[in-house]
């Protein structure tokens, strides 16, 4: 028997890296403006502490990782609200972008698959 794999298509990942402690809010946010859950994990950062302690800036190296997947149609209005709750335009707060994704798989209810089955 073979399994059939429902393949999506029209998805975008929304990876934003940021201070410890950051996630949370970034979460909320995204589910506010639509999305149905996220992923976060714990990294470290190199590199940027010693750039910004110029500027008089303490940046942690330990850094939370949120990686959210969103319809390509909500994918700019995500990136927007996830942006100012993240204070991404403040120096060493973190970054994120926007990735397309080629195709992925997960659960999909047989009533969706059979609302959008092309055959």
């Amino acid at each position: 028997m073979t399994q059939r794999i429902v393949v999506l298509t029209d998805a975008m990942m929304i990876t934003c890296i940021v201070q410890r402690g950051i996630a949370d809010r970034i979460v909320e946010a995204a589910q506010r403006a639509g999305a149905h859950g996220a992923t976060i994990f714990h990294a470290h950062g190199t590199g940027v502490r010693q750039r910004l302690g110029v500027l008089g800036i303490t940046v942690n190296a330990e850094k939370e990782v949120v990686c959210i997947v969103v319809a390509r149609e909500q994918a700019d209005h995500m990136f927007e609200q996830i942006h100012a709750a993240a204070k991404l335009d403040t120096p060493g707060m973190g970054m994120m972008y926007l990735t397309q994704i080629e195709k992925m798989a997960t659960y999909v209810p047989p009533e969706i698959v059979k609302k959008f089955d092309r055959g």
